[in-house]
C-alpha cells in the first residue's frame, strides 16, 4: 500500500492516509526547544533535555496507537472532528500531511469546512507554534467551536511515568487573559514554567484532565468538547492539561487563523516573583508578543525556511537518479542534523528517559553535519571531550541539560574513545582549526581538573 510521495520541489514528504503502520514522525526544532510531531499531530515537546525538561507528557506503552500530543478539535453541529483524524477518528472527506523542513502542516477536510495545522519552532525561541486555519468552502455559514489540547509534563519524564502517589498531589497551574501557565513546582524549586496562549478572546478553558475528558471517557471524546462548553477547571495535582475554546463563525468562502503558541521560560531565582506568591510572567507576555500575529508567524517561517536553505545549500548533487540526489541533498542531510540535536535520545521508539547524549553516537555524528554548522561541531566535541576521564575511559552517555555523564549505563566501552578521535580529525579537516587541541577541556566534567584534547 502507497502512503505518501516526496514533494521535491517543496522539500517535503506528504502522508495520503492518516492510517500509516506506524506513527511517522518529524522533528521540530534547531537550538534549544525540540518537539517530535506525528501525521496525526501526536508526539511531545521538550526544553534541551527529553528527559529532565520534559514539557509535554507522551505514553510510550501505547504504540503505535499515539495517542497524546497538540490536539485541536473542530466542532461542526453536531460532528467532531480532527484535521488529523486523531484522536476521535471521524473519517474526513479530505487529508493530507507535509513533514517538511522543521515543520509540519496537517490539513483535513469535513462538510465543507478545512482545518489545516502548522507546527513549527521559530529560531531563537523556546516555544512551539501551531498556526490553525479554518476555511468555510462550503455554500452555508457555520458556527464552528475550536478546542486545543495539550497534556503538561511534570518535567522529569521520568519521575512523572513512575511516582503517582505524589504527582497526583503538586500538578499546579494559573490561568490569566487566556494563557494557561503550567508552573508545577514553581514556588517549592523551580525557576521555570510552561505556558499555552492563543491570540485570540477564549470562550473557555480547562486545566484539568478529569474536568476535560470527563470520567471513563478518552481523547477521542472528552466531555468539554463533545458537550461544546468547558469546564473552566483549576488543576490542583493529578494531571494538568491545557486547552482553550474558541468560538468561530464562518461565512461561506471565510477563512480564520488562530496562533497558539505553547512555550518554555526560564526566570533567574532572583527574578521568580514580582510579588509574594506571583511568578514572574513577563518573560512569557514577551515570547506571546513576539509570535501574536500572522505577520510575525509569516516572518518565523520564512526565517526557518532561509535557515535550511543555506544548511542544504553547502553542496549540491547534481545526477540522473533523483531518488539519489534527493537523499543526498534533502534528507540525508535534515536527518543528520536531527541527529545533532538529539543524538539517539528521544523519538517515538527511545523514550528520551533511560539515555542522553551518547558518547560513541554524538562523536559520529560529527561526521554528518560538520560541514554545516562547525562552529557548533567545536563545542559539540568539547561537549563529549569533557565526559572522559583521565585513564582515557568516559561515560557512554551524558544530560544535554547538564552536560555532564550519566550513570545509567557507566562506561566500559571500549570503542568510545577511539570516535572521537574520528570525530575531531573530521572537523580539522573541514576547518583547520588546529587550535581545539590546546583547548583546555575538564575530565569527568570537573572544570578544576583540566587538559587538552592533544
Amino acid at each position: 500500500m502507497k502512503y505518501g510521495y516526496f514533494d521535491d520541489k517543496a522539500r517535503e514528504y506528504v502522508i495520503s492516509t492518516p492510517r500509516t503502520p506506524y506513527p511517522w514522525i518529524n522533528y521540530l526544532g534547531c537550538e534549544k526547544f525540540f518537539g517530535i510531531i506525528s501525521n496525526t499531530a501526536g508526539g511531545y515537546c521538550f526544553y534541551r533535555d527529553a528527559r529532565l525538561r520534559r514539557v509535554t507528557r507522551y505514553r510510550y506503552n501505547n504504540m503505535p496507537v499515539d495517542n497524546g500530543g497538540r490536539y485541536f478539535y473542530v466542532k461542526d453541529g453536531d460532528t467532531v472532528w480532527n484535521p488529523g483524524w486523531k484522536p476521535t477518528k471521524t473519517e474526513l472527506d479530505e487529508y493530507a500531511c507535509r513533514h517538511g523542513m522543521g515543520y509540519t502542516v496537517i490539513t483535513g477536510k469535513k462538510n465543507g469546512l478545512t482545518a489545516s495545522q502548522l507546527s513549527f519552532v521559530p529560531l531563537g525561541k523556546n516555544a512551539e507554534v501551531h498556526q490553525i486555519t479554518l476555511t468555510n468552502e462550503s455554500a452555508q455559514a457555520k458556527d464552528v467551536i475550536l478546542t486545543s489540547f495539550v497534556e503538561f509534563c511534570l518535567w522529569d519524564a521520568s519521575d512523572d511515568m513512575l511516582n503517582f502517589q505524589r504527582n497526583f498531589s503538586t500538578g499546579e497551574v494559573e490561568v490569566e487573559d487566556g494563557v494557561i501557565y503550567h508552573k508545577t513546582e514553581y514556588r517549592e524549586r523551580r525557576n521555570h514554567y510552561a505556558f499555552y496562549a492563543v491570540n485570540a478572546p477564549i470562550d473557555g478553558f480547562d486545566t484539568d484532565m478529569e474536568t476535560f475528558l470527563g470520567l471513563y471517557n478518552g481523547f477521542d471524546a472528552p466531555q468539554s468538547v463533545m458537550n461544546g462548553e468547558m469546564g473552566n477547571s483549576m488543576a490542583s495535582g493529578w494531571q494538568p492539561i491545557g486547552s482553550h475554546q474558541v468560538k468561530v463563525h464562518l461565512e461561506p468562502g471565510e477563512s480564520r487563523k488562530y496562533n497558539f503558541v505553547l512555550g518554555y521560560v526560564e526566570v533567574p531565582v532572583e527574578e521568580k516573583f514580582v510579588a509574594k506568591g506571583v511568578i514572574n510572567k513577563a518573560p512569557a507576555k514577551e515570547l506571546i508578543a513576539s509570535l501574536t500575529t500572522d505577520e510575525q508567524i509569516d516572518a518565523a517561517k520564512a526565517e526557518l525556511r532561509a535557515h535550511w536553505d543555506y544548511l542544504l545549500s553547502t553542496y549540491t548533487l547534481t545526477h540522473g537518479d533523483e531518488k539519489l540526489s534527493r537523499m543526498v541533498n534533502i534528507w540525508n542531510p535534515y536527518q543528520c542534523m536531527v541527529t545533532f540535536n538529539m543524538s539517539r535520545s528521544t523519538s517515538m521508539f527511545e523514550s528520551g528517559v533511560g539515555r542522553g547524549m551518547g558518547f560513541r553516537d554524538s562523536s559520529q555524528d560529527l561526521l554528518g553535519f560538520v560541514h554545516q554548522i562547525p562552529e557548533r561541531a567545536r563545542e559539540r566535541i568539547l561537549d563529549i571531550a569533557a565526559t572522559q576521564f583521565r585513564d582515557g575511559g568516559c561515560y557512554h552517555q551524558y544530560q544535554p541539560l547538564t552536560k555532564k555523564g550519566n550513570n545509567d549505563i557507566g562506561g566500559g566501552f571500549n570503542d568510545d574513545p577511539l570516535w572521537l578521535i574520528a570525530g575531531t580529525s573530521a572537523y580539522i579537516k573541514e576547518t583547520g582549526d588546529f587550535a581545539i587541541l590546546d583547548a583546555a577541556t575538564p575530565y569527568d566534567c570537573n572544570p578544576d581538573d583540566c587538559g587538552t584534547l592533544l
